[in-house]
């Protein structure tokens, strides 16, 4: 049986949960029409709850981003192992409290009418405010969470918020109905006190409330960001500020450390974590070190300007799910478009995600570049040369196999990786790719029906193994090529006996009657038009073709499964679609 007051109301509304802020935004907007684009003062409190909490959002999505930048955080994270599609689930609704806090607002707004004519600032109230939240709110929490780790709450409440393995800034908010109806009592204490005070204002209210969720979200977070040299210098600090090391703490062993941000309340109740200052000295000092040495490293790259979003330091629950345009993220694509610039012109291999499987450790390296990018002639040179660096690095550090992705293998661009390891023939990492894994990937979807295909990028090492397997099966191979040469040369490694079926053409006509595609070469929609009806196109391509036909169907590139016992992948389809 569910416990009282630990489900949200609105737990199964989805995304339709959001339109409870209609009412407030409504009244916000029939005041603008109708008083000539001015928001009159009784309903500018909508406008202020309505602002507060995008701000409240905002501040949790850019401490997600941080969290998430492994390229500068790796070295100062407090955990090391990854969140998973788990725990990101679990945590989906992190947001449900500033919902429930703008409506608590909104309803205060209305029952006390004078909360809503308050001076846009008042010096008195900040000092009113934080002795009331030193002398009120910080004990009140204290022994509230103290409460909450008592057998029956903690198993039916506070055990929900003790879930996530892994603190991340959303686990801030991911708790039940009634310990963020508590944390409301927490926050409205000192701003209802300075108001009753006299000394209320709308400044101190934004300040307060947004200060109150980036501390909240600093001490959820998984990367230490507090130098321990303040402590050193002023060591009477480490009392009237936690830090996201002390709160982990918290989590790995849950006796100790419940204060909200003062530990001071920690050492008055005698639960402060002995081992506090001392890891947080630890995780300071070896944030110069590196870290644990991948065994493997994928080399990918940015396929377009749309799926540069699909990353998990940009919108997590995004990047958790498969790939697909979104209509949210289109005011997203100037910024993306400048980033790129930016990339092009400044930015290094970095390090995207890692996730452990059966105690190696995978991580994800980007080149900072585009898939259009790899098809300029004066941009090949700059990408060889990240590549080369990746390479090198790798093997300055011991990684056992690096694996060139996508575009970073193409033929044309560095002989499928020979260019770099004919240039270093030393090295000691192993440089591969996973065209034989596609074309295997690619073949077992070509059903045993199938008696013709039209292969596009035929002369490339996929298409010639695609090729070559299947007139080995009998299947007739419709190379798209304008290379006799390169042709010939696939064709007379093909059996005697199965010459024959591969068969070279330079336009696309011939194959207006074929209806399975293999698409290894960029098409554009008018080339696509001369597939017949019902055709399916299989893709080795990046970026992959625009699904045009409505007719046809499209396959998702290669990709392979990974085993149930993989841990810390919480990112599906990140900026590049694997090939591998």
């Amino acid at each position: 049986m569910v416990a009282p007051l630990s489900a949200w109301p609105w737990e199964n509304l989805g995304i339709f949960k959001y339109l409870l802020y209609g009412p407030l935004a409504a009244k916000v907007l029939y005041s603008w029409i109708y008083e000539n684009g001015l928001i009159s003062a009784k309903d500018l409190w909508c406008l202020h709850i309505l602002l507060i909490s995008a701000s409240r959002g905002l501040i949790h999505q850019l401490w997600n981003t941080h969290n998430n930048m492994l390229f500068l955080t790796r070295n100062r994270r407090i955990k090391q192992q990854g969140i998973d599609f788990k725990q990101i689930d679990r945590e989906w609704d992190w947001d449900n409290f500033i919902l429930l806090q703008a409506l608590l607002a909104a309803m205060a707004c209305l029952t006390f009418p004078s909360l809503v004519g308050l001076p846009l600032w008042n010096p008195k109230g900040f000092i009113a405010l934080l002795l009331l939240h030193v002398t009120i709110s910080e004990p009140l929490c204290y022994w509230m969470h103290r409460l909450f780790h008592e057998n029956y709450l903690f198993t039916h409440y506070h055990s929900l918020h003790h879930s996530s393995p892994v603190l991340h800034p959303f686990t801030a908010g991911h708790a039940t109905f009634l310990e963020h109806l508590i944390l409301t009592v927490v926050i409205g204490i000192p701003v209802t006190g300075s108001i009753l005070m006299g000394y209320g204002s709308t400044s101190m209210i934004y300040a307060y409330v947004l200060v109150f969720d980036f501390l909240r979200c600093l001490g959820h977070s998984n990367v230490e960001v507090v130098p321990y040299e303040i402590f050193n210098k002023l060591p009477f600090l480490r009392y009237f500020i936690y830090t996201p090391t002390y709160h982990n703490l918290h989590h790995s062993e849950p006796g100790t450390n419940f204060c909200l941000f003062m530990p001071l309340f920690d050492a008055i109740g005698d639960t402060l974590n002995s081992n506090s200052w001392q890891l947080h000295r630890k995780i300071s000092s070896d944030s110069e070190k590196n870290g644990r040495v991948p065994d493997f490293v994928f080399l990918a790259h940015v396929v377009d300007v749309t799926s540069a979003n699909h990353v998990p330091f940009v919108l997590r629950s995004f990047s958790s799910t498969p790939f697909a345009t979104r209509i949210f993220l289109l005011p997203m694509l100037p910024v993306t478009f400048v980033i790129m610039l930016m990339m092009w012109a400044w930015s290094k291999t970095f390090l995207l995600t890692f996730y452990n499987l059966r105690g190696h450790l995978h991580q994800t390296w980007v080149v900072p570049r585009f898939g259009f990018q790899y098809f300029l002639p004066f941009a090949t040179d700059g990408i060889n040369n990240h590549i080369e660096e990746a390479i090198l690095r790798a093997d300055r550090m011991g990684i056992k196999v690096i694996s060139l992705a996508a575009l970073n293998k193409n033929e044309a661009l560095n002989g499928g990786g020979t260019l770099f390891v004919n240039k270093h023939p030393n090295l000691k990492v192993r440089v591969v790719h996973g065209n034989t894994l596609t074309a295997a990937v690619i073949l077992n979807q070509i059903g045993r029906d199938v008696k013709e295909v039209f292969l596009t990028g035929a002369t490339s090492k996929l298409g010639r193994a695609i090729a070559l397997y299947l007139c080995r099966r009998r299947v007739r191979v419709l190379m798209l090529t304008s290379s006799t040469e390169r042709f010939q040369k696939i064709q007379k490694e093909a059996p005697a006996d199965c010459q024959n079926y591969l068969v070279q053409v330079t336009k696309y006509q011939p194959a207006q009657n074929c209806k399975t595609w293999i698409v290894g070469k960029w098409i554009t929609p008018r080339e696509q038009s001369w597939a017949p009806p019902g055709t399916h196109f299989h893709q080795f391509v990046v970026p992959p073709i625009l699904a045009f036909r409505r007719d046809c169907t499209y396959g998702d590139l290669a990709a392979m499964r990974l085993p149930d016992d993989v841990q810390g992948l919480g990112s599906c389809e990140v900026t590049y679609r694997s090939t591998n």
